[in-house]
């Protein structure tokens, strides 16, 4: 009721008023609206001149450059030191050592703080301060209010006067970088882009290296501190700030804080020519867990400097730089092969970029498609693009022009790399004076000198089953890609006749301990039941109830319960498959060479050693025995040299993320087994931190399994 009543007082007090209001006047006719004009029609003004705030810039007595930019908008400045080094000095044996310089430059932190320290002196206050070093330079950027720079020049002088380099952090690095080599081949996309660069610049050249775990394994923290010392010196840094300060008043205090470094070091030298060799021809790189192909193809670009930079990104935006490209509407809109599909002229500042067209597309359609783009590189070389081509790519860069310099942070960034690389201070102007004038002549004779069909790099990551044709229709040789990450070489103990002779006699006693020759030599099939406990912790861990079948002489089969599911996998030596709760799959290469190292480890294969040649028994140590084979697998035994009793193994294997890690076992409740002593308990350790437990249920030898049984699929 009191709803009904409240409306109705609405209605009431709506119809007084319409009764007190007085008669509206007669409406008057409006004119008709203006039609709305075309986007043709619209004319826009021209863009305005962009005008540079002045930079005040100045040299200190030891050398340091030091770039200010005033910004009074908010009370922050903001700052970076750039120091000419970078990854293209690094030893190639140590390739990696200038990116874990920069890493643990901050977090390693300085003598007087540790990195942990300084994050929260800095998170007190509000800053940042960060290292790395890329490819052609190393920085430390830094960001913090007005009134706490001091503080957080004072944190920047002292990592570049006396980082520590502590060990823990370049562990912890290290860590990090091998989780990286470890799934580098997960992402389709990053794959593609990996290898392409990696074969046009020459996988053994400075430009086309990458880092291995044997690299992250030669790396030293003196290697590090040796590399600091070699570049981080006054005459080889830039230091530059923007913000609320006035730039007298900042000259003066950096002059106070970085004036007494004196550190001194020879001129570094020019970075290395880029000397790639043309590498012509399809690269295919199978994974087969894509239901699209991923590609770039291409060759060797050039340099920001070159005079025809400019037209050759007209060009480039006429050919697959915009989504009114000719590839994109030709290969995407038209043909419907790709969902993305772009190109790129690739320059830098002081050595030739690449040239690259990429992009996705269905399985089916990957020949065709590569194809379509091949004719389109070569259209663009065969005649002069339209008038209206020419005017929108023209206008496209033009217009991104003013990007450049949208932010203070950007314009101080673009005049001290301007600094850095040599370039003349107005060197964004000529570029954009010389896009303005460029022609139909100018775009069809850059593409004609500059776009080499002959030279193409094809790049292809996919299942080539699933192609519609093979890559081979192309006309153009197909040469594989290995994708297989190698694995540390570990250090093996010298060797000579005197120490194989006493492996071998210490490994008759541990044969003699596991119940004698006969009996392992005797093993035709072995079963094993076991409950584990992984990641054992004070709340407990995860438990796993575990089923493990050999039969002789490679064929392996585990079976695990787990609390989301069952996992099995089965390996006859050379493949295999894994089924999980999402079905079953190809035995992936990282299980299967897992499975390799356990059959290298496993009791009665291992301890007999001693009777193939492909494997060297040496002793290494007291009571140490080293197992190895010619394919890199080995395994340590510390044994009790009295007994013949092994109480540990030490090996290495891929621990969580992939990378690999060192594992020890300790082996505890030795029993009888099927004729065979075994321990019935077994603690891991992994990367220097408990791991966790397994305890064996039931052990049966020679029960009569077959191949048929261990392979049936789940």
């Amino acid at each position: 009721m009191k709803r009904l009543a409240s409306l109705a007082t609405v209605f009431l007090f709506s119809a007084l008023l319409h009764a007190q209001a007085p008669a509206a006047a007669p409406a008057k006719q409006r004119p008709a609206a203006a039609p709305i004009p075309s986007y043709e029609q619209l004319k826009y003004p021209p863009l305005g001149e962009v005008r540079i705030p002045a930079v005040a810039t100045h040299t200190m007595p030891n050398g340091a450059r030091v770039f200010l930019l005033e910004n009074r908008e908010l009370p922050l400045i903001s700052g970076f030191v750039l120091v000419r080094t970078g990854n293209l000095f690094d030893p190639p044996e140590k390739t990696g050592l200038a990116q874990l310089t920069g890493m643990v430059l901050r977090t390693g932190g300085t003598r007087e703080r540790s990195g942990d320290e300084l994050d929260q002196q800095l998170e007190d206050i509000a800053a940042t301060v960060e290292s790395s070093i890329g490819e052609t330079s190393g920085s430390i950027s830094f960001n913090s209010l007005k009134e706490n720079i001091g503080e957080v020049l004072e944190v920047v002088n002292g990592l570049l006067r006396a980082p520590e380099f502590r060990q823990d952090k370049l562990d912890l690095a290290k860590t990090q970088l091998r989780g990286l080599i470890a799934r580098r081949n997960d992402d389709a996309s990053s794959i593609t882009s990996r290898e392409f660069a990696q074969i046009v610049y020459g996988r053994n050249t400075p430009y086309g290296r990458r880092i291995e775990y044997e690299h992250l394994e030669a790396i030293q923290r003196d290697d590090l501190v040796a590399f600091h010392k070699r570049y981080f010196f006054p005459a080889n840094v830039i230091i530059a700030l923007q913000g609320d300060f006035s730039a007298p008043d900042m000259q003066a205090r950096l002059e106070k804080l970085f004036g007494s470094w004196d550190a001194r070091q020879p001129g570094v030298p020019p970075f290395p020519e880029v000397s790639a060799k043309p590498a012509p021809g399809i690269h295919l790189a199978v994974k087969e867990d894509v239901t699209q192909a991923f590609f770039s193809l291409g060759h060797v670009g050039g340099q920001l400097k070159d005079k025809d930079y400019p037209a050759l990104e007209v060009m480039n935006d006429i050919l697959g730089g915009s989504f009114a490209s000719r590839l994109f509407r030709r290969v995407r809109t038209e043909l419907g092969y790709a969902y993305n599909v772009g190109s790129r002229w690739g320059a830098n500042y002081n050595h030739r970029g690449l040239f690259r067209v990429s992009g996705s597309t269905k399985s089916p359609s990957t020949a065709d498609a590569l194809q379509v783009i091949i004719e389109e590189v070569e259209r663009i070389r065969s005649g002069e693009v339209s008038d209206d081509e020419l005017e929108a790519a023209r206008q496209t860069v033009l217009n991104s022009f003013v990007f450049n310099f949208d932010h203070p942070g950007k314009t101080l960034n673009r005049l001290v790399n301007y600094e850095y690389h040599g370039y003349p201070k107005d060197f964004i102007f000529q570029y954009q004076k010389a896009v303005a004038a460029v022609t139909k002549a100018d775009i069809l004779r850059v593409a004609r000198e500059n776009l080499r069909l002959d030279d193409l790099s094809i790049v292809v990551v996919g299942k080539p089953q699933d192609f519609g044709k093979p890559l081979a229709a192309l006309g153009r040789p197909v040469h594989p890609i290995d994708l297989t990450i190698p694995q540390p070489k570990r250090e093996l103990a010298q060797a000579d006749a005197a120490s194989l002779e006493r492996g071998k006699q210490l490994l008759a006693k541990v044969q003699a301990d596991y119940g004698g020759v006969e009996k392992l030599a005797a093993v035709r099939d072995f079963s094993q039941r076991s409950d584990a406990v992984l990641q054992a912790g004070p709340g407990g861990g995860l438990k796993v109830r575990q089923h493990s079948r050999f039969v002789a002489p490679a064929h392996t089969r585990q079976d695990q319960e787990l609390p989301f599911g069952k996992i099995s996998s089965y390996f006859d030596g050379k493949s295999g498959w894994l089924s999980t709760p999402q079905g079953v799959q190809p035995l992936p290469a990282e299980v299967a060479r897992q499975i390799e190292g356990s059959l290298f480890r496993f009791a009665p294969i291992m301890l007999l050693s001693d009777r193939n040649p492909d494997r060297k028994v040496n002793y290494a140590g007291e009571g140490v025995l080293e197992v190895s084979d010619s394919k890199g697998n080995s395994v340590r035994l510390v044994v009790d040299e009295s007994t013949g009793r092994v109480l540990r193994s030490v090996y290495q294997m891929a621990g969580m993320g992939g990378a690999p890690t060192e594992v020890e076992e300790t082996y505890e409740d030795w029993r009888e087994a099927s004729g065979l002593m075994l321990p019935h308990k077994i603690l891991i350790r992994q990367a220097g931190r408990d791991f966790g437990e397994i305890r064996i249920t039931e052990t049966l030898v020679n029960s009569g399994l077959t191949v048929e049984e261990l392979s049936k699929q789940p």
